[in-house]
This record gives structure tokens, sequence and C-alpha cells, in this order.
């Protein structure tokens, strides 16, 4: 069922992207929004409550719907799933500024391109350098593929093996949220236990995730470099998990993403096979890497799926 659920989930975001404003994601962020003006009092506890009520209430309800619906008919549980799955997994909630951005630098109009990049993560691009600005969109795309796609994934196929429905991808996408969400402001909430409380539930789950899209990378790229870099360079390209992403994703297309000490950047040109700096070209590598894990995956679920059904 799960397969069926993400390939039509797919197919539905693909032809009818959901909008930015719709009311699903409209909701949560109302949802964490009052979660954090009650019960942020600045304690350990306090941030930790409010964590888990901004994340674990909307999983725990997509899941008691799901199993009410499911006990009802199984086509009806399955339909919830494609529901949940079409506002919480897909392409076209970040990559329609990747296309962009990708066809203003194509007609070699960097202007533009700097101020849709500007758009997208609302900072300031005007003085990035074309390498630069390649760098920054291919490393954005690629946590974002992640983040949207690969992630979620992952942690709806976990939670749907254990009985649970749909409450892995609500709960990966909630925990995202909020980990973004809740960060300084210049009036200085949230409080310092809220973002803590956040950021550390945030490296807890996503490190499976995190680490499966790495693999998926580099099974369908350059292994041995995609590899390579993951153990080795990690922190350099990023804290946490997303270094883990970048680095397997520099080494399966052969792109230079880490910033480099003078050292290596000598040793790299000294060497045959050492990686390129962003070219227009990686911008295509990176949606070829994206589209061939997309269906790596899918046949491993197809393959688990009938695996399940014939045992």
């Amino acid at each position: 069922m799960s397969f069926f659920a993400i390939l039509i989930a797919l197919l539905l975001e693909q032809a009818r992207p959901l909008a930015y404003d719709n009311p699903v994601h409209g909701a949560m962020r109302g949802w964490a929004r009052l979660v954090r003006r009650n019960l942020d009092a600045g304690q350990s506890a306090h941030g930790w409550l409010a964590w888990s009520l901004a994340v674990g209430v909307p999983a725990m309800v997509a899941w008691l719907i799901y199993w009410g619906l499911n006990a009802f008919s199984p086509l009806v549980g399955l339909l919830w799933l494609v529901a949940v799955l079409y506002v919480t997994l897909g392409f076209r909630q970040f990559s329609h500024h990747f296309s962009d951005i990708r066809q203003a630098m194509e007609a070699g109009d960097d202007l533009t391109a700097r101020e849709k990049f500007a758009n997208w993560l609302r900072v300031d691009a005007q003085t990035l350098p074309r390498s630069e600005l390649l760098r920054q969109v291919i490393e954005h795309s690629v946590v974002s593929a992640h983040r949207h796609v690969f992630g979620v994934l992952v942690a709806f196929v976990f939670f749907w093996m254990i009985g649970m429905g749909p409450v892995g991808a609500v709960l990966y996408r909630m925990a995202e949220y909020v980990s973004r969400n809740w960060r300084p402001r210049l009036d200085g909430t949230p409080s310092a236990a809220l973002q803590q409380a956040a950021a550390t539930a945030w490296e807890w789950i996503d490190f499976v995730p995190a680490r499966a899209t790495a693999l998926g990378f580099a099974i369908v790229g350059n292994f041995e470099e995609a590899v390579a870099n993951w153990r080795s360079e990690a922190e350099r390209h990023a804290p946490g998990s997303d270094g883990v992403v970048l680095a397997a994703t520099a080494g399966a297309i052969n792109v230079r993403l880490a910033a480099q000490a003078p050292s290596d950047a000598v040793l790299a040109q000294g060497e045959a096979g050492g990686r390129a700096d962003p070219q227009m070209a990686h911008l295509g590598g990176v949606v070829g890497l994206v589209w061939r894990t997309v269906v790596l995956w899918m046949l491993l679920l197809a393959l688990l799926s009938l695996a399940r059904l014939v045992g």
C-alpha cells in the first residue's frame, strides 16, 4: 500500500503542485506558533514539552484518522495516506525556485538569477560571484530535495512498517519546520531552551534519513568518491546531517562544494581527477542525481511491498 500511496502522491504533486499558502501548511504553522506562544517559558522542560506538542499532536492526529479510516475500509485508508503524503512530500514545493534560477543562468541573466535566489532564501545575493551563486544553488537544492522528498520517504516507510501509517511523514516535516522556525528572532523569541530542543530533536530525527539520502546519491553517482568525501569531509561542508548529504553530493557528481584550505586547493589542482568548481553542467548533474535516486528508492520500495505481500 505504501508504494502506491507514494507513487500516486508524487504524480499528483507533479500534476497539481501544492501552493505555498495552502490551508494545510498554514494550519500547521499556526499550530506551531500557538504552542510556542503559550508554552515557551524559558525552561528546558518547557522547551521539550512545546516541541512534543507542536510535532507530536499533528502526527498522532494523522495516525488516529488513518487507523479509523483503514478499519472502515483499506481503500479509504489508502486515500488518507495519499492526502498526507501530498502535503508533506514533493519536489514542486521547492523545485520551481531551482528551475527559475537555472533558466536565468542558462540565458546569461545572472542579475535575475541572483534576484530569484534572494527571493527564495530571503538573503542578499547581489554581490555573489557566479561560481559562488552556482555553489549555493546546488547546496540549497540538494538539501531541499533531501528534506522535502528523501527524508520524508525514509521516515514514512519506517513508521508504516511498524503499523503507524503516515506518522513518519508528518513527524519529519513538522520537526524540520520547527527546527527552522524556532530560531533566534529580533524580538528575542523563541527562548534558548526552545531553540535547543528543536535543534536537538531535529538532529536525532534526521540522522538516519540523511545517511539514507547520502547512500542513495552514492549508489546512483560516483560511489567511491561519494563515500570517501562523506567519511572525510562532511563537517567541512556543513554542520550536522546536512554536511553528510552535501559531502556525498560533491563526490557523486564530482563538484567542489566545501571551502578548501590553500594546501587542499594546490593539491586538487595538481591531481587529475580533483573535483571541479561548480559549473552550469553541475546543475543538470544535480537534477539527474536526484531523479535517479527517486527511481532507486521507488524500486526498493516496490520490492519491499512485494516481499510483504508474498510473505
